[in-house]
């Protein structure tokens, strides 16, 4: 059985570049989510992030405008990155956009999961599952290509 296209892209290949599509789509998303909100209107994100009467950043600290946009900048940017990503069907890309994602989320988790004090249970659990998704969603962006039966009895 054949498992080759035209294109030189295995189905199997092709099936795991397409779940990488959608976890930097979804990644995408979100930045465009938490950016688009913290830049065109800083304040109502830092009194009412992450929404649905939640308020996650407004229990860390005083307002800091320059902060929350520069935030909403960050996200923004990786969210372009991102998209550019779902586009491109590189794992190459994938693979570096997924260290960008984990290198802002880990320390993003790491500081949040010291920091839960504040919040009732309902935000702690929010916290932490909203944040381990972002980590997981990135690290599927590393994960090697699945290798053919195949391509497995040609190298091995």
């Amino acid at each position: 059985m054949r498992c080759h296209n035209r294109g030189g892209l295995s189905r199997l290949n092709r099936v795991n570049i397409r779940s990488k599509q959608v976890a930097a789509a979804i990644l995408a998303l979100t930045g465009l989510y938490v950016g688009i909100w913290a830049v065109g209107w800083p304040h109502q994100f830092y009194d009412s992030f992450p929404g649905l009467g939640r308020h996650w950043v407004l229990a860390l600290g005083p307002y800091n405008e320059h902060l929350v946009r520069d935030v909403g900048g960050l996200y923004l940017a990786m969210a372009v990155v991102t998209g550019w990503a779902v586009a491109r069907r590189s794992a190459d890309v994938f693979a570096m956009v997924g260290v960008g994602w984990l290198v802002f989320n880990v320390l993003h988790f790491a500081y949040h999961v010291r920091h839960l004090g504040m919040y009732d249970a309902a935000d702690k659990v929010g916290n932490v599952v909203s944040q381990v998704a972002v980590i997981v969603l990135a690290a599927a962006l590393l994960a090697p290509g699945r290798v053919s039966r195949e391509t497995r009895l040609r190298t091995g």
